[in-house]
C-alpha cells in the first residue's frame, strides 16, 4: 500500500509542476487572466493533496524509524 501512495504522491507532484508552467506561460503571453487565476488554483489544490499523499505515505511505512 505504501508503494502506491509514493507512486500516487509522485505523480500528483508532476501534475503541480505541468499546472504551475502551464499558468505561468498563460501569465506571461498576457492571455486570459482568469485562466490563469484558475489554473493556480488548481496547483494549490494539487499540492494539498501530494503533501496529504505524502503524510499518508510516511505514516503507513512508519516515517523512516526503525521498527
Amino acid at each position: 500500500m505504501s508503494s502506491f501512495t509514493t507512486v500516487l504522491a509522485l505523480i500528483v507532484m508532476g501534475l503541480v509542476v505541468l499546472v504551475l508552467i502551464r499558468g505561468l506561460f498563460n501569465m506571461v503571453k498576457g492571455q486570459d487572466a482568469n485562466r490563469s487565476n484558475k489554473l493556480m488554483q488548481m496547483r494549490v489544490l494539487l499540492q494539498a493533496v501530494a503533501i496529504a499523499l505524502i503524510m499518508i505515505t510516511l505514516w503507513l511505512t512508519g516515517g523512516g524509524r526503525p521498527s
